[in-house]
């Protein structure tokens, strides 16, 4: 037992989720788990057409720790419906500043459709062209690079609360969705109690900005659960739920890479917020961002990211 510690290695889990997105980190022990690992990240690799951003001159370094961009996308997909992207929540990540940005897009948001040449709410661009539609839009909304993306259907997502044994959140107020009262305060969930805490919109008086917050304090209780070491005794399971329910360009080697390199940036998370005004145009309701506010979040991102900004 003793020898396989001495063997451990952590491993960084980027778990992007379908309304929220998630990070999980996990140690992991001993051959056995390594070669389980391996395949699952296998299983997960999904390559898009293109090789890197185009608002990336140059191919980005995991070894020279230069900040990264993830895009987690919640989709529903169904059988013989590709869907839509229920969730957007970008994240930044810097080792140097040992911090994460995290960001969610509002579903509604108008912007122009890369590929399309249409503006529409910003979640169709999957059901129009699927994962590279969705990040060369992103890009182009935020105007900054989209280095990689984590998708998991979000039907499935509780499998994965599931398999680190639940999550603990503390709930700003009491409600009630699909059946189930959420109490003020700290609460204990499970997969599916986790996946209607976050789905509530039309009850928050902050509406999909509220929405938002609770996604994201799912995503943050699903790290701090994934890096404990009591997860360990769940790993196969664990394992198992992110193999079916996650699909990401990112390969093993830079995942071990992104592991060693980009580990202690989980010490401080920040969340931003777009913020926008409701609005209908030709009878559908479209949420609209402001150019100064978009830029302002954009620059935020940039600063993060290490690149120049826009005035």
């Amino acid at each position: 037992m003793r020898a396989k510690q001495r063997k451990r290695k952590k491993w960084l889990w980027i778990i992007g989720g379908g309304l929220l997105f998630i990070l999980l980190s996990a140690g992991i022990y001993g051959y056995s788990i390594y070669h389980n690992v391996k395949q699952t990240a296998n299983l997960m690799h999904e390559p898009i057409e293109r090789s890197i951003s185009e608002k990336r001159p140059e191919p980005i370094s995991l070894e020279k720790r230069e900040p990264i961009s993830i895009l987690l996308m919640g989709v529903d997909e169904r059988k013989g419906d590709r869907g839509r992207s229920d969730s957007l929540i970008v994240v930044t990540v810097n080792p140097n500043k040992k911090s994460i940005e995290m960001v969610s897009i509002p579903r509604d948001t108008r912007t122009k459709i890369v590929g399309k040449g249409i503006e529409d709410k910003i979640n169709h661009a999957y059901a129009f062209g699927g994962v590279e539609m969705t990040m060369a839009t992103v890009e182009q909304f935020l105007d900054i690079p989209i280095d990689y993306y984590i998708k998991v259907n979000m039907e499935s997502f509780k499998d994965i609360v599931d398999a680190v044994g639940g999550v603990t959140v503390n709930n700003p107020f009491t409600f009630t969705y699909e059946g189930v009262t959420f109490p003020k305060g700290e609460i204990t969930l499970d997969g599916e109690k986790a996946l209607k805490y976050s789905r509530m919109r039309y009850e928050d008086p902050r509406g999909d900005f509220g929405r938002q917050d609770r996604q994201k304090q799912i995503i943050e209780a699903v790290i701090k659960k994934g890096a404990s070491f009591s997860s360990l005794v769940n790993y196969d399971e664990i394992l198992t739920a992110i193999g079916k329910n996650l699909k990401t360009n990112m390969t093993f080697e830079q995942m071990k890479d992104i592991q060693t390199n980009y580990k202690d940036a989980r010490q401080q998370i920040e969340q931003l917020h777009i913020n926008g005004k409701g609005r209908k145009i030709n009878g559908t309701y479209y949420l609209i961002v402001p150019e100064k506010e978009r830029l302002a979040v954009s620059n935020k991102l940039k600063e993060h990211l290490e690149i120049d900004t826009t005035s």
